[in-house]
């Protein structure tokens, strides 16, 4: 990746235009205390934003680290060519119409192609971008209000989208925001880039990502790797789907699948957090940045209700959270602290006998956090407004937390329930004690289960890529479906378990392979996508009789003969759908007639492993079940296993022609993994 710190640290600044816009970005320069020269260049103007301009880019005193060019989009081009040869360290390209516009001004693809020949290696930023913020040196290329403010150390935010950029600036949280940026169309320099250089920055404690669309995978990758190298957490909000991924398609996994499935595998497999919300995202870079990764995802709940003890339970309930048993030195501890009326437990009810005793209440939350099971500690405690109250009763809390953090050594949040109910001030002086104040119990619990996971996260593999497709090929529907047969035999050459059976061509020549098998078996109709909807397979037939009558009721001319796979404990889905935004998505689920009802399943990215695979399986509700459900046999796990790594191995082997592999049902039995039905759809590949 290039090197972005003469832009994102400049030492010098160029204005280029003499719109409100421009005038802005200078005044916030001034009003944050940037340290170095701001120069406003620009025809016929004398000043602007009360700083002297100056005529021409010629004309300045130096060659500027950073410009802010904000004139129309064909001048535009001209300036970045001027400023390349001048040497500058980059730029930010306000005006729009260039290839996001492409619909509506016909020549935003031309516009763009010239923009980025203008700007050869020097880096831009955007178009159609409203910059970044510096908060760390009060330089800002930003030419907006904001709500921030100086900080020597914090987080920082990347969007794609400006008027989001803008509210984060607003946010009343008491996080340190060092960075806040946007990506504008990303013609040159993409999110993945611009996060990285942000990273790199040793100021910053924690990247937090606002995501539409991922358009360079290794890019990403990389983002990641290098977050994962400097020890630098990354969280990010996804939205959006791909359009590409959502296709009409015969199988069951892209109706699982699709492109969100394998946003969130990617995010997964990266380490990289995500989150479902905006305050989501923001609480999860607070704790990161006071805390840091956790050790484990035990956590020792604390308040003075029972209903708010009841509320963290129920929140975390689902969650992969943990409110660990009291070990014997904890309830010591408690009951020396509480006395004999408080019961104990965790999530802790302390009453409210302690409450204005500093000492007790601090004794009481060190011995909840000592467990050697507890990673941190939750205070929750909502303070009163005081506008219209006081809060000087609560300073027993700040008072009681400070010293318990200090003693045990353990990040201890202090959490509201209600954004509201704890203001910038106290937060404030809750970071003074040392505590981290977070909003929100969900949010919170959210960010541990992150904080959490990225503690034990592993360095994955490269993703496979999925190959390029002749252009129109997915609009004429260039792809073709193999028959049941074609697709078993593709497979089984891979390792898959497929069942005995015959090929008949003919109805005529029907009775001489039913005279032929072993029974039971099953008739299967080919040719049809969803064969049980279609009245195409017949289950458990006894002899040639049954056959007959059988195929007389089904459609089509040629069928499928095959053994009938008995003792079966459950049926799986094993799919793998190619999404040119993620790589293929790998699909694990129950299967069978039910699979769009039950919905349980999960996702992974190719290549993965064994234990990745074995993980996902024990996530799905269906997994008592496959492990021995009331005593009655299991499912032969390593049958199964086996059966995804063929899977995988097919895939892999033909990664430049697959679009789609489905096999539904995977019937598991104590001792076997057999593909009762397989698909497999292949696309044209880019020569």
């Amino acid at each position: 990746m290039r090197d972005l710190s003469r832009l994102f640290q400049p030492r010098s600044i160029a204005v280029i235009g003499g719109g409100a816009w421009c005038a802005n970005v200078i005044e916030q320069c001034a009003k944050m205390g940037f340290a170095g020269p701001v120069w406003p260049v620009h025809p016929t103007r004398s000043e602007l934003g009360g700083v002297a301009a100056f005529a021409s880019l010629d004309a300045l005193p130096g060659v500027p680290d950073a410009v802010f060019i904000g004139v129309n989009r064909t001048l535009t081009i001209e300036t970045v060519a001027r400023l390349r040869a001048m040497g500058a360290g980059g730029a930010v390209c306000f005006a729009s119409g260039f290839r996001e516009a492409q619909a509506e001004t016909g020549d935003g693809d031309s516009l763009q192609e010239a923009l980025l020949a203008a700007a050869g290696e020097m880096p831009i930023i955007g178009p159609n971008c409203y910059g970044f913020i510096n908060y760390l040196d009060g330089a800002l290329l930003w030419p907006d209000q904001h709500g921030g403010e100086r900080t020597e150390r914090g987080v920082a935010v990347l969007t794609q989208s400006s008027n989001m950029a803008i509210n984060i600036t607003m946010q009343a949280r008491a996080l340190p925001l060092a960075y806040v940026g946007t990506a504008g169309n990303q013609a040159q320099i993409g999110l993945s880039e611009i996060g990285a250089a942000m990273l790199e920055d040793p100021r910053v404690t924690a990247l937090g990502l606002h995501i539409e669309g991922i358009g360079d995978l290794r890019a990403f990758e990389a983002l990641a790797a290098r977050a994962r190298a400097l020890g630098k957490p990354v969280v990010a909000l996804k939205v959006g789907k791909s359009e590409q991924a959502q296709k009409a398609a015969v199988s069951h996994t892209a109706s699982l699948a699709g492109s969100d499935a394998g946003a969130r595998a990617l995010l997964r497999r990266l380490g990289i957090g995500q989150v479902e919300s905006l305050p989501g995202l923001l609480e999860a870079l607070k704790l990161l940045h006071f805390a840091g990764p956790l050790a484990s995802n035990g956590v020792a709940s604390m308040s003075c209700s029972g209903g708010e003890a009841s509320l963290m339970a129920d929140t975390g309930f689902g969650r992969d959270i943990r409110f660990p048993p009291l070990d014997e030195g904890q309830r010591v501890g408690l009951r020396a602290a509480l006395g004999p009326m408080v019961a104990l437990a965790n999530p802790l009810d302390y009453h409210t006998f302690i409450w204005g005793d500093g000492a007790a209440m601090g004794r009481t939350f060190a011995a909840m956090m000592g467990g050697e099971e507890i990673a941190m500690g939750c205070l929750v405690v909502d303070f009163p407004r005081i506008d219209r109250c006081s809060d000087a009763a609560w300073d027993c809390v700040l008072e009681g937390a400070g010293h318990a953090a200090r003693a045990v050594g353990k990040p201890l949040a202090l959490v509201a329930t209600l954004p509201e109910a704890l203001s910038e001030r106290v937060a404030a002086r809750a970071i003074a004690e040392g505590l981290i104040p977070m909003l929100g119990l969900d949010e919170t619990l959210c960010a541990i289960e992150i904080a959490a996971r990225m503690g034990k996260a592993a360095v994955p593999e490269p993703l496979t890529l999925p190959g390029a497709r002749k252009t129109g090929a997915r609009e004429t529907g260039a792809t073709h479906v193999l028959s049941e047969a074609e697709a078993k035999g593709a497979l089984a050459e891979h390792g898959v378990a497929v069942p005995r059976s015959e090929r008949v061509e003919s109805r005529a020549a029907l009775g001489e392979a039913a005279a032929r098998a072993a029974y039971p078996v099953v008739l299967k109709s080919e040719g049809l996508a969803h064969k049980t909807e279609a009245g195409g397979v017949a289950l458990g037939l006894k002899d040639a009789a049954a056959v007959a009558q059988a195929a007389g009721s089904m459609p089509g001319e040629s069928f499928l003969i095959e053994e009938m796979i008995d003792g079966g404990v459950a049926e799986l889905l094993i799919g793998v759908v190619r999404d040119p935004a993620h790589g293929f998505v790998l699909t694990l689920g129950a299967g069978g007639t039910l699979t769009e009802i039950l919905r349980d399943s999960g996702s992974l990215l190719l290549p993965t492993t064994e234990d990745a695979v074995r993980d996902t399986l024990r996530g799905l509700r269906i997994a008592p079940v496959l492990a021995g459900y009331r005593g009655k046999p299991g499912a032969d796990m390593g049958a199964i296993l086996a059966a995804v790594m063929a899977v995988q191995d097919y895939v892999l082997a033909h990664a430049d022609e697959i679009d789609e592999v489905e096999i539904n049902p995977l019937i598991v039995t104590p001792s076997r993994a057999v593909a009762a039905d397989a698909l497999i759809r292949k696309g044209e590949k880019d020569e």
